[in-house]
């Protein structure tokens, strides 16, 4: 302790070496997880969208932790972070999930059929907060991941909360962005400087909303865990 009372702050750099023992110490991926995770390599550059399967676990206990039988996945892609949600509810329960583009969704419909999760899943096309806006008035939701256009964080936060039960989780990924949130005039000029600058502007406007008890991990590039008090 020192003599504020405090310990010593205790950090160990999440390197490649790190992150690789991180996956190795954690439960392994089963082969529909694994599948998906191969098929998404395959889509091309755009392979980077896709969540860490590390970061896929952490989905699926949190969603069972809150006992979630609504939960809403803002970022569809090729269709894991679904998947890692619907694996964490129970039987007739349901993630809805959107995505501006339908581009991927047979690699995502077979993922979730070779997982047995298909029917918990409703996917719909379309910007998410006209997703949000479509949901019935007394709909009730238990677990928020977002995942998709940095510079709408702030919208889709706004549209979620007043769903968000008591209890409930927001959850916002790449909340880092590749520590440009740090200093968002190190990123390039232009829209990657201005997601800096939104996503900085998020982290903090989150951090100070007094109906959330938020903790940000650098769980890969950045997740923020947020309860609905």
């Amino acid at each position: 302790m020192t003599g504020a009372g405090f310990a010593e702050v205790k950090h160990v750099p999440v390197n490649q070496a790190v992150r690789d023992y991180l996956v190795r110490s954690s439960s392994p991926p089963d082969p529909a997880l694994s599948g998906l995770v191969d098929s998404t390599r395959g889509v091309g550059e755009a392979a980077g969208m896709m969540v860490p399967v590390e970061q896929a676990a952490l989905l699926t206990i949190l969603t069972r932790l809150v006992g979630a039988r609504t939960a809403v996945d803002i970022g569809t892609f090729t269709g894991l972070s679904a998947l890692a949600i619907a694996r964490g509810l129970a039987p007739g329960a349901r993630v809805v999930t959107c995505d501006v583009t339908d581009r991927w969704i047979d690699i995502a419909r077979a993922s979730w059929e070779r997982a047995g999760v298909a029917d918990r899943i409703e996917f719909r096309l379309g910007s998410a907060a006209r997703t949000l806006r479509s949901m019935a008035a007394d709909t009730v939701v238990d677990l928020v991941f977002i995942d998709a256009d940095k510079m709408n964080y702030p919208t889709y936060y706004e549209a979620v909360v007043p769903l968000l039960r008591p209890g409930g989780l927001l959850l916002a990924d790449n909340v880092l962005l590749d520590g440009y949130v740090l200093d968002p005039e190190l990123a390039e000029p232009g829209l990657p400087r201005r997601a800096a600058q939104t996503l900085r502007a998020f982290n903090a406007t989150l951090a100070a909303d007094d109906r959330f008890e938020t903790v940000m991990l650098p769980i890969a590039d950045g997740l923020t865990i947020a309860q609905r008090r």
